[in-house]
């Protein structure tokens, strides 16, 4: 079978990694051969391969960076909205779902000479449905908030590709976080940012503005070998409470992920196989348990000045299975120290750029420009990254726009806010005089940010944040040097 793996716009090369990674798992390879397409060398949106169709079940289960997991149905040349739905009620839709269960339909483009992609897109859908209709005699309900089973077509200038969604709701929705907003870092883009600054678990890292706690959530789980779709998947068993207001309800171990409500993994041999697969990832997490038996043998650990955020924190780690309680505390960035006999290690901070401080219970975060944008439009921020899957050139286009234009709110913001600016300053003194040794990493939509520091960053590397198009920049702090001490 053909996957195409869906992933935030730049995280392509730790993608095709991570994939790589999960492949050799032996519980993967029990599942039979991978071949992992060549890892991109420009923004693609995602990696493809070929694998059984029991990968989707490690895809899905494992996968850190990505948004959703999409297997290919059909691919073939058209011209006009007959071929797509030629093509589309051809498949043997009745082998993969029932026509009692609820329909969602999907449609991306990039150069595509068909004038409406809201025809094209009724056009598969019109297929499938008649499809089914035929051979059972009836037909699905379309439901585009909460459905069964998600099809997503793409569309280049010449070709279409017919993809079945084998994840449901999209794979950064963990089911751990408490709160959805203030535009909260996506739990996918921060694993992805994890694995580019060179991280590995046993290294000490630190957030001195961690608000909810996503970076350091990501990194802990990671060491402790607890897959990003644990809840989802029923590892926990009843010891796991997901939060009631974790994006949607779905996102539960009652609904699990969009592949077990297809008919082929519904089979008593891929059912087992699920089984093998979650007994594993079990072992596996009791062993990292062992060797990180706290939270302080982690060597994570944060701070943030806002008090609801470090209680949100808090909540957030237990929700994720994490032992004890975050080695965590109410501090101003500017009070903030390396651990305790700590001299090297990586800060990973994603700051409320270009907003106000707030002085009454901290440095506010407040909705992102682009969360304003998608709202204005009827978008749900949650979606930004399905908007971008498969048709990143088309979708960069509109981001560029949209962060130009944001670039030019948030340096009007900073200019009226000469606090915030003088924040920075000091924050960028303080790391030369307090983080010697330390790589020091901040995601930003604010190109700026290094002038503001005042520091030279050593590498700047673009992502995008939904919509927001952003840099992870990296610095290297250089320790300074005694007077006193001896020169050769």
């Amino acid at each position: 079978m053909r996957f195409f793996v869906v992933c935030p716009g730049g995280l392509e090369v730790p993608l095709a990694k991570e994939l790589a990674n999960i492949a050799q798992r032996p519980d993967s390879k029990a599942l039979g051969a991978w071949v992992i397409d060549p890892t991109p060398t420009s923004p693609t949106g995602g990696v493809g391969l070929a694998a059984p169709i029991s990968a989707a079940m490690s895809l899905n289960l494992h996968s850190r960076i990505a948004s959703r997991i999409l297997l290919q149905m059909a691919e073939a040349p058209y011209r006009q909205e007959e071929d797509l739905y030629k093509l589309a009620s051809g498949l043997a839709w009745e082998e993969w779902f029932s026509s009692q269960q609820t329909l969602r339909v999907d449609v991306t483009a990039h150069r595509s000479p068909l004038k409406s992609l809201n025809f094209a897109t009724l056009k598969i859908k019109d297929a499938i449905v008649d499809r089914l209709r035929d051979v059972t005699g009836d037909r699905p309900s379309i439901d585009t908030a909460f459905p069964d089973v998600r099809v997503q077509a793409h569309l280049t200038a010449t070709h279409i590709t017919i993809y079945l969604d084998t994840s449901g709701e999209a794979l950064f929705k963990r089911g751990w976080r408490d709160e959805k907003g203030d535009a909260p870092l996506k739990e996918n883009l921060a694993a992805g940012i994890l694995s580019i600054t060179g991280w590995t678990p046993g290294q000490t890292l630190f957030d001195p503005m961690c608000g909810s706690g996503t970076f350091l959530i990501e990194a802990a789980q990671t060491a402790l070998a607890i897959p990003p779709g644990a809840i989802r998947a029923g590892i926990y068993g009843d010891d796991a409470k997901p939060s009631r207001l974790a994006y949607r309800p779905l996102v539960t171990s009652a609904h699990g992920f969009g592949f077990q409500r297809l008919k082929p993994f519904q089979a008593s041999g891929e059912e087992k196989r699920w089984v093998s697969i979650k007994e594993a990832v079990l072992a596996q997490m009791l062993e990292k348990r062992k060797q990180y038996p706290d939270a302080q043998s982690l060597g994570i650990s944060g701070g943030d000045i806002n008090e609801k955020l470090v209680a949100m924190f808090k909540g957030n780690w237990q929700r994720a299975q994490l032992p004890d309680m975050p080695v965590t505390r109410q501090v101003d960035a500017l009070a903030s120290k390396p651990p305790a006999n700590v001299h090297e290690g990586v800060m990973l901070l994603n700051p409320p750029y270009g907003e106000r401080l707030v002085i009454k219970g901290g440095r506010g975060r407040e909705r992102g420009a682009d969360d304003e944008a998608d709202s204005q439009n009827g978008y749900e921020p949650d979606e930004s990254e399905d908007r971008y899957a498969h048709n990143l050139e088309t979708g960069r286009q509109s981001a560029k726009r949209s962060s130009r234009e944001s670039l030019k709110k948030l340096q009007a913001q900073e200019e009226q806010d000469p606090q915030f600016v003088e924040f920075l300053q000091q924050f960028g003194q303080h790391l030369k005089n307090a983080f010697g040794g330390w790589n020091v990493f901040v995601l930003t939509a604010d190109m700026a940010l290094p002038g503001q520091l005042r520091i030279k960053e050593s590498k700047r590397t673009p992502l995008f944040n939904g919509p927001l198009e952003c840099r992870l920049f990296k610095f290297e702090m250089h320790q300074k040097r005694d007077p006193a001490a001896p020169t050769e």
